[in-house]
């Protein structure tokens, strides 16, 4: 039937994107559970007490080290907060953590071009420096201060419980030692498989939406949205405009990736494309969230700062890129529906798909099944708190893995 065409069509390109990129999204998880599995949350929260250059930095580091869901992130941020981070600190944590990851970099060059993955990195610490120069400036310390007794109420988020675990190996061996070791391996799988289940909803919905619209937007729309006709005029709306389409989509974590890749071939600039991938920490359902945790004058204060901060960085990395002549000259995004043929990417999806299957299957015999019901619910409800930390040692292989015991939790 005719009436179907349209919807197999956007069906197709988001089922060719999710080929395209499938097997580099199995890489960025599986390299960050590594990177995660062995950055101890207590760590995190030692490092980040105050907002000196050199605190900023660390949050950072951390940040990228940490899980690329949005939802996580916010949550995990507050509980820094609670735990007596400072909430600048806390702030720049949780944008590295959505924006400067291992599997962001990886999927932004697979499906756009590395230029992106390299403006990402770049982007990310401006927007950090900006968000710092902008709390000084322009926060007050009363309002921080009723932001975090807001906090301490402990009100329910999102992704509450994944936030609180930490996972990491709990062994004082040494670094190789720890990942090459089987509770290093159940580590990693535990890691690989929550961060999975975090983001899988905002990935399958951000393909969908990516492929609808890739398939049912007239190209005459975006050119005219983004003013490609006026090459000035598009560099210095592109930034402003993109996190506005972020805000709309309701997509967050790398979900809004494709979409970031058809924006690029409707014509949005290179700025443009930076601002709206760093928007999904004020998309509608995070700005509840924040609303929640830190009172409304707090969510409003973050709303424009982010916002203020991702244009900056747009401005920044739009002029900085164009100076070098990096920015692509083509806009060859992987935004098709030729479907799947026996290629390279084939032969990678196969290949990180077994990786996949086997971090799965790991997970699963080490009897961490029941971490996935906890990822919304309280750590507390279910033992997770401070004072149920186990030893990470021996006999796990019936019960959850006393690795993931060792939580933060809000309580």
């Amino acid at each position: 039937m005719r009436v179907l065409d349209p919807l197999a069509h956007a069906l197709a390109v988001a089922g060719t994107m999710t080929w395209q990129v499938l097997w580099s999204l199995i890489l960025g998880f599986t390299l960050s559970a590594i990177v995660q599995a062995v950055v101890r949350r207590g760590t995190i929260i030692r490092l980040l007490g105050d907002d000196r250059p050199r605190t900023l930095a660390l949050a950072t580091g951390l940040g990228a080290a940490s899980s690329s869901c949005s939802y996580a992130a916010v949550a995990l941020a507050r509980s820094l907060i609670r735990k007596g981070a400072s909430f600048t600190a806390a702030m720049a944590f949780e944008i590295a953590s959505t924006n400067l990851v291992i599997e962001l970099g990886i999927i932004l060059a697979l499906l756009i071009s590395w230029q992106f993955t390299l403006a990402e990195f770049i982007g990310g610490p401006i927007m950090i420096v900006a968000l710092a120069v902008a709390f000084r400036l322009f926060v007050r310390t009363r309002l921080i201060d009723a932001a975090r007794q807001q906090a301490e109420r402990g009100l329910a988020g999102s992704m509450e419980g994944h936030a609180a675990m930490d996972m990491s190996i709990q062994s004082d061996a040494g670094l190789w030692r720890r990942l090459i070791s089987r509770d290093g391996y159940t580590a990693v799988s535990g890691i690989f498989v929550m961060e999975w289940a975090a983001v899988i909803r905002d990935v399958v919905i951000g393909l969908l939406i990516a492929g609808a619209v890739g398939a049912w937007v007239p190209e005459a729309f975006w050119r005219h949205l983004f003013l490609t006709g006026h090459p000035l005029a598009a560099g210095l709306w592109g930034p402003v405009i993109g996190p506005v389409i972020a805000v709309l989509s309701f997509v967050c974590s790398i979900g809004n990736v494709p979409l970031a890749a058809v924006l690029w071939n409707g014509g949005i600039s290179f700025g443009g494309v930076v601002s709206f991938i760093f928007a999904d920490l004020i998309i509608i359902p995070i700005l509840i969230i924040y609303r929640k945790y830190y009172g409304t004058k707090m969510m409003l204060t973050l709303l424009g700062i982010f916002y203020a901060t991702m244009v900056i960085a747009g401005y920044i990395v739009e002029f900085l890129f164009s100076g070098l002549g990096l920015v692509p000259a083509e806009r060859a995004a992987k935004v098709t529906d030729a479907g799947v043929s026996w290629n390279y990417t084939t032969v990678l999806n196969i290949v990180f798909l077994l990786l996949a299957a086997a971090l799965l299957l790991r997970f699963f015999r080490s009897g961490s099944g029941p971490m996935l019901r906890m990822m919304n619910g309280s750590p507390a409800e279910h033992g997770q708190g401070p004072d149920h930390e186990h030893e990470h040692g021996h006999g796990h292989e019936h019960g959850l893995p006393a690795s993931r015991g060792a939580g933060i939790a809000d309580g």
